[in-house]
């Protein structure tokens, strides 16, 4: 399935009227089920479902180590809009709780506080280690040279990315899609799946910082994270709570640190 589709548009200013070909950035649902029961439904650009599913499934708490799956696969080889996961029947019942009450914690409009999110989560997701410093001028730096990461944007102008690197600065994994979440999903899922997970140091995002966005990282035991534009103010306290770090990039002002600044050196 492709990524991008070309849609004829009319390209008009006050001098001329032009019809042209514009790339559009692909969207398809993609559906998730989990021991024969559906599970969510996700608007996302095709490709890697699979590594997507994996990130998904960390980030929700559903598995803690690629070892849980029983299998993950295409529910039929032609469709890759369905995705279905089996797993080890000793992990399956130790998270009863967890598939009962799908999509309680993943939906921005679940009706909880956010003191009551923050609380949820904190039980969940135990707070991070301090294991060393990073940079904050060569964070900054990857930050600014996400733009090279993203080929995807530079076609249709309307996706999102998560680029992840480990201590020395290089490239792990990166992912492009037309939501956030699903471009986080892919990168994680990725590293999960190959083992090289604990590698990452440092995630770099294209958008703004929500407290999901927090939580994804927080369960791959992502550190730090610099992005775009500016934490939401339940995306600080979540990762206040988990020992995380939090910057973003200010226009002509520099790197705005949010928490977890003693991780930071100039």
């Amino acid at each position: 399935m492709e990524t991008l589709e070309k849609h004829s548009v009319i390209n008009w200013n006050k001098r001329s009227r032009v019809i042209a070909d514009q790339a559009l950035v692909g969207e398809e649902p993609l559906s998730i089920r989990i021991q024969g029961n559906p599970y969510s439904v996700i608007m996302r650009t095709p490709g890697d479902e699979i590594a997507h599913v994996a990130g998904f499934c960390l980030g929700e708490g559903i598995v803690d180590s690629p070892d849980d799956f029983a299998t993950i696969a295409f529910c039929d080889d032609s469709d890759t809009n369905v995705v279905t996961v089996t797993l080890k029947p000793s992990h399956r019942e130790k998270i009863t709780e967890i598939l009962d009450r799908r999509g309680y914690i993943s939906q921005t409009s679940c009706g909880l506080c956010g003191k009551e999110i923050v609380e949820d989560l904190y039980q969940r997701v135990r707070p991070l280690e301090n294991t060393g410093k990073i940079e904050i001028q060569k964070s900054a730096r990857c930050l600014e040279m996400l733009a090279d990461q993203q080929p995807l944007r530079k076609k249709t102008r309307a996706s999102h990315a998560a680029v992840i690197y480990d201590s020395n600065y290089q490239v792990l994994s990166t992912a492009e899609d037309v939501g956030r979440h699903n471009a986080l999903d892919k990168a994680i899922g990725r590293l999960f799946l190959n083992g090289n997970l604990d590698r990452a140091t440092l995630l770099i995002l294209s958008s703004r910082i929500s407290y999901e966005l927090v939580q994804k990282a927080a369960r791959a035991r992502i550190p730090v994270i610099f992005a775009m534009s500016r934490p939401t103010s339940l995306a600080v306290a979540l990762a206040t709570e988990l020992n995380m770090t939090l910057a973003s990039n200010e226009k002509g002002n520099g790197i705005y640190v949010f928490c977890g600044e003693h991780r930071l050196i100039l």
